[in-house]
């Protein structure tokens, strides 16, 4: 195997691993893997000028707030799935060939562009990203992707040794990655450009788009949130609906006694996360309770496949029966539990001044848990009260912010 093959090998197995985490954290393995990669992902976090890869940039807890965000989670389904099948119809088409034909496949995709495989992992891991949307999984795509490149023109210059004009003719008829004429339009943006420059060109370009649109993505998603605020304290619904419960509720709740008195304890600005009782990932916000660990649940595959095969289901809202059901609850709560929800109180510190709410979800932000309530939310009416441990459900790891 040559050493362009090995270095994107190890590449792609450690992007996959860390875009694959969504599976790992909630299943038996998650102990073993965060004892190796926890370490890896709070020395990123330690500084200001590597935080951000710790970071996400697109809404995982909370439902995507407007048409764009949504459409941007069905893509994610879309690439991860559909660049997954064509890879393997690719593949199959590509070993057919070399067992029993002894040519390069020049049919099906291989008719408008040389390397399909690799474009369509590309759309694979640019699901991962989505789905699972650390920014360090989008860098390491970009890095990806640039080896993908290097690894298809040394697979050329092979291919060309071995099947001579054959091969040389395709190459002029077809693109690389693209269809031939797409590529030709967007070559003559960079033609004056010696062919050494070229490469650092488009990778540069590509890596822009990814990293910057993920920053974009970001700032726009905090911009949408359903935030509710006055003075230090601002609150998030995780479900859209509840926001009118923050707007007509959130004020005579935090004036309730047991409530203002914790919260004069806690100096600061304050961010509160508004959740169903049951709500399965609240694991990722605090320690609330050892039943929303999902690494000690054993539900990974039934939550990875309705997360990846059922978009549309989970913007509905629908994923939160089965997370209720998780939780420990009946799979439809009673008209009792209606008005019941969860409120799980973080202490935030930035390093500049909060003068607007989005300020609490800054990248340098660092949050605290410190206690939860269950109230009875109609009838301002205290349920529970419990102190909770600095962590979350997977200890110090970096977990999503909204």
């Amino acid at each position: 195997m040559s050493k362009s093959h090995r270095l994107l090998g190890g590449v792609v197995l450690l992007y996959f691993i860390i875009a694959l985490e969504l599976l790992i954290m909630i299943s038996p393995f998650a102990v073993f893997f965060y004892a190796a990669f926890n370490p890896f992902l709070l020395f990123l976090a330690k500084w200001t000028a590597t935080r951000w890869l710790a970071d996400f940039f697109l809404p995982h807890m909370v439902l995507p707030p407007g048409p764009f965000l949504k459409t941007i989670r069905v893509a994610g389904s879309v690439f991860f799935v559909g660049g997954a099948v064509v890879f393997f119809i690719c593949a199959g088409q590509v070993y057919v060939n070399k067992l029993f034909r002894r040519v390069p496949a020049a049919g099906g995709l291989y008719r408008w562009i040389r390397h399909p495989q690799y474009v369509a992992l590309a759309l694979t891991g640019l699901g991962l990203a989505i789905l699972w949307p650390r920014f360090l999984t989008i860098v390491l795509w970009t890095v990806m992707v640039a080896l993908y490149t290097v690894l298809a023109r040394d697979e050329e210059r092979r291919m060309v040794a071995q099947f001579g004009d054959v091969y040389g003719t395709y190459m002029e008829r077809t693109g690389m990655f693209l269809p031939r004429m797409v590529e030709q339009a967007a070559g003559r943006l960079i033609r004056p450009l010696s062919p050494s420059l070229r490469g650092f060109v488009w990778f540069g370009l590509v890596a822009g788009l990814a990293i910057g649109g993920a920053f974009a993505l970001r700032a726009y998603t905090v911009a949408k949130l359903p935030l509710w605020s006055s003075g230090r304290v601002v609150a998030l619904a995780i479900l859209p609906g509840d926001a009118m419960m923050l707007e007509h509720r959130m004020a005579e709740l935090l004036d309730l006694p047991e409530i203002k008195q914790r919260l004069t304890q806690q100096p600061g600005p304050v961010l509160v996360y508004l959740v169903p009782k049951q709500y399965v990932m609240q694991g990722m916000i605090a320690d609330t309770d050892p039943r929303f660990r999902l690494y000690e649940q054993h539900h990974s595959l039934m939550m990875i496949s309705d997360w990846i095969f059922h978009p549309f289901r989970h913007l509905e809202g629908g994923h939160m029966m089965m997370h209720h059901e998780m939780g420990g609850g009946s799979a439809q709560p009673s008209p009792s539990d209606a008005a019941v929800r969860r409120l799980i109180f973080l202490s935030v510190h930035t390093n500049g001044d909060v003068t607007e709410p989005a300020a609490l979800f800054a990248l340098n932000a660092e949050r605290t848990p410190r206690f939860f309530i269950d109230a009875d939310i109609h009838n301002l009416a205290l349920l529970d009260v419990k102190d909770l441990g600095p962590g979350t459900g997977w200890g110090l790891v970096p977990t999503p912010m909204f």
